[in-house]
């Protein structure tokens, strides 16, 4: 598989417009709104032109320019509240363990907007100054257990797949066509069903990820992701040992799995609903185009305001794909200034709740779909 170079990757400028289509607004028929398992059909709206990349990227320059002072009050304000956090869940314990788990699920919300930053450390646009980058993302991934340089070249492959059929499996939530669900032997249709169960996704898969993917380097890894690795583990081994001794060990391992489990299930929560829509964005390589991918395939979460904080503005993600060197503290002010943005619509809270149903991707629909839609759509294929 081609892999985009990390952090270096600058999709293809395109020679022409391109074209896509507009996602259909919401139905306003109540009876048509809540036919969840009704087989999807195909729209037939025409598509309408986009500006090329580079256009794209000229509208979106002065918006990417770091803020120095900007960036460290959000260091400052976020990991002094993190381990704030930690500490007065040390002096809670002393009181009561119904102070302290409280504590344990803020702090897991104070972790997510910690890898918000860590994030942006990785796409070099939290500093104007790499070194600063590359030191406060070594920080932070050190607070949230995971290797910078290692998880940074597995970002920069999501940033330059998304939506790619023939580009699955790196930085993503790994999904099934409908076809290839269809093909597949028992086994793998059972073990892609609990994998993407929410019991899976949002129960287990944060201790997966924490505890074990971001402790093993990648097959292919250089020298440079493998040693990040080690030294995280030795970071991590050596913090939690010292977190041990303060708390207690069981009291330890009660709270950092609250956390965890908190911060790692908002998590998956966020990026499967920036992806994982109805009419979200899948090509083939050949017809697979970036500024579409970006604009169609990553989605629009108008958040309350105490949640966009503490998902540090991820939620415009159809910006952060278009350009990622736009830093999290701008994304706002971006969305609101250019005009091509207002004509987004943001995912409903119905279409959020019936986002998580859906796991199969339906070539011929360009739909979504969920595993009753899918066998109907396969039996009323089978009937010709």
């Amino acid at each position: 598989m081609a892999r985009a170079p990390s952090m270096a990757y600058h999709p293809p400028s395109r020679s022409g417009p391109t074209t896509a289509t507009p996602r259909a607004p919401m139905q306003t028929d109540r009876s048509a709104r809540d036919r969840h398992d009704a087989a999807p059909t195909a729209t037939a709206t025409a598509p309408i032109p986009l500006p090329t990349l580079a256009e794209w990227q000229q509208r979106l320059q002065a918006f990417r320019q770091p803020d120095a002072r900007r960036a460290t009050w959000q260091l400052v304000t976020t990991i002094g509240s993190y381990v704030g956090a930690w500490v007065a869940m040390w002096f809670a314990l002393a009181v009561s363990w119904w102070l302290a788990v409280p504590l344990a699920v803020l702090t897991g919300g104070l972790m997510v907007r910690v890898f918000i930053l860590f994030h942006d450390c990785g796409h070099g646009s939290f500093f104007a100054s790499r070194r600063a980058n590359d030191f406060w993302g070594v920080v932070t991934g050190w607070l949230t257990l995971t290797p910078y340089r290692h998880w940074r070249d597995d970002h920069a492959t999501h940033h330059g797949a998304t939506g790619d059929l023939d580009r699955r499996g790196i930085g993503d939530i790994w999904t099934m066509t409908v076809q290839e669900y269809h093909d597949a032997t028992p086994w793998r249709r059972l073990c892609y069903r609990v994998s993407r169960s929410p019991i899976v996704l949002f129960g287990v898969a944060p201790f997966a990820l924490f505890l074990v993917m971001q402790r093993v380097a990648r097959r292919d890894a250089s020298p440079r992701e493998r040693a990040s690795v080690r030294w995280m583990n030795v970071a991590v081994a050596a913090t939690a040992v010292g977190l041990a001794f303060a708390f207690g060990l069981v009291p330890y391992l009660i709270l950092q799995s609250i956390v965890l489990l908190v911060a790692g299930a908002a998590g998956i929560g966020l990026f499967y609903l920036q992806h994982q829509y109805e009419d979200a964005y899948w090509e083939r390589g050949a017809q697979w185009d970036y500024t579409a991918a970006a604009l169609q395939g990553s989605s629009f979460l108008r958040l309350p305001r105490v949640l966009q904080w503490f998902s540090g503005n991820i939620g415009f993600h159809h910006i952060h794909h278009l350009n990622p060197r736009i830093p999290n503290y701008h994304l706002q002010r971006c969305h609101e200034s250019v005009p091509a943005f207002q004509a987004v619509r943001p995912l409903s809270v119905r279409e959020m709740l019936r986002a998580l149903r859906l796991r199969l991707w339906h070539e011929p629909t360009r739909k979504l779909v969920s595993f009753r839609q899918a066998k109907r759509l396969q039996r009323a294929r089978a009937a010709g």
